[in-house]
Formats: C-alpha cells, structure tokens, sequence
C-alpha cells in the first residue's frame, strides 16, 4: 500500500503454487514489488521462501515465514544452479532474480508446476508478450510443451514502469497487469498470443489492465501529469485524446 501497489498483488501470492512473473526495465522497480510481494507472505503465511538474487537488495526479517536469502556470487554461480540447490530444500515459495537462460526457465516452470510458488523476473517490454519471449527462449520441438506449462502454472504477469509523481518528488509505480485466467491460459495453450492483448483490455474485472489504461488512470487521479503519461505512452495519439491533449 505504502508504494502504491495494487491489492490484486496481494491474491497473487496467497496461491499455493504457480508462476508470477514481473517485466518492466532496468530501474522500473521490479525488485521493490517483488519484495513487497515476499513481504506480504512473511507476514501472513508459515511458509518456507528462499530468493535467489543478484544482488540482494532488500534483507529481509523472518516474520511469520523463514527466509533464506542466496546472493549470486558469493552463495551460488548461478540461477540455474540455485533454483536447482533451492528445490531441494523443500520451499514453498522460491523468488528467482532473473530467468534469461532456457536451462532456469525450464526449472522455474517445473517447480511451479510441482507445487511450488515461482516468482521471477523476464525481460519484456509488455505484459503481454512474456509468454512469446519465454516459449521462444526453446528450440521448436520444446516449444509445444513449455507453451503447455506456462498455461498450467500462469498466476500473472506485471509489467512496470516508474513514472515521476505530478508533485515532482519521487516516483509512481504503473503497472500493466495479466491475470492468468482460463481465457488466458488457454490463448497460451492453443498459441494465440496475439489475442492476449485484448484479453487483457477487456479484463478489468478480473484485475487486470493495459499500460496505457494504467497511466491515463493515473494522470486523471492527479498521481502523475497529464505530460509524464503522454511521454510513457504506447500509443500517443490515443492517450493525448483520452486527456484532451495535442499529441506531442
């Protein structure tokens, strides 16, 4: 709450098993949702989490969960390596810094699917496009099945980008988000991702919402000027129009 965080994020960690993934750039926060997500499981839930993170950004407390936090460098080689070693210390939940190689991927899916809770970062620039990215990381004949994981285990995708406050000080998470409804595990299942767009457009009442439907939300609340959403825009035209503005 405290860093304007939607409370659907909430819901999305009290699953049992599944996989969160979180996009966004260098420096779009992805690190301080995960924690805050971590967090919320500490405070609520007797679970067993261990992060692997390059590097360790926020130390954690054990609260009502026990933490067992592993630097890349120092406490493992590699998240290959750590999600492998994790796995065998019996978690409930397991938080992967970033999952960039097929051999991680292919692990982190399988865990999700074996019971436990997956959170991880992609590099994507849309909620939308992280399963593409994800299914194209494997050669053709994987592809099939990873396509059939990710639609087994998908809780949500939350892409995010901070965008400066109207005040001027400090910044405002958006964040773009994909629930992993049957809808959309089955557009993964039958390889139509290019409808999840629009899947996700009309699914407001699911929770989730498209980046630029975030940011004129946020422009008209007054949290970020109607200037700083147009820069973020995906779709100028379309969002200087929903502001009554000129297109810059």
């Amino acid at each position: 709450q405290e860093l304007g965080l939607p409370e659907i994020l909430k819901t999305f960690v009290e699953r049992k098993y599944g996989l969160i993934l979180v996009a966004g750039p260098t420096g779009s926060g992805k690190s301080t949702t995960l924690a805050a997500m971590i967090d919320h499981i500490n405070e609520n839930f007797p679970h067993h989490i261990i992060t692997i993170e390059d590097p360790i950004e926020y130390v954690f407390t054990n609260k009502k969960s026990v933490i067992h936090q592993r630097e890349l460098g120092s406490d493992t080689d590699s998240f290959y390596n750590g999600l492998k070693y994790a796995l065998r210390q019996d978690p409930d939940v397991i938080l992967v810094g970033e999952m960039r190689d097929l051999e991680t991927m292919a692990l982190a899916l399988t865990a999700a699917e074996t019971g436990h809770l997956v959170l991880a970062t992609v590099h994507t620039n849309s909620a939308a496009s992280a399963p593409e990215r994800i299914i194209d990381v494997f050669p053709a004949h994987q592809q099939r099945q990873i396509a059939l994981q990710l639609a087994n285990t998908l809780i949500a995708v939350i892409y995010q980008r901070l965008v400066p406050k109207a005040n001027g000080i400090g910044f405002t998470p958006i964040l773009e988000i994909m629930v992993g409804t049957p809808a959309v595990r089955n557009l993964i299942r039958e390889n139509k991702l290019h409808q999840l767009e629009s899947l996700i457009q009309a699914g407001a009442r699911h929770g989730m919402v498209l980046f630029d439907d975030a940011l004129v939300k946020a422009a008209l609340k007054g949290e970020i000027s109607r200037e700083s959403a147009l820069q973020f825009a995906r779709n100028q035209e379309e969002v200087a129009r929903r502001l009554g503005m000129k297109p810059s």
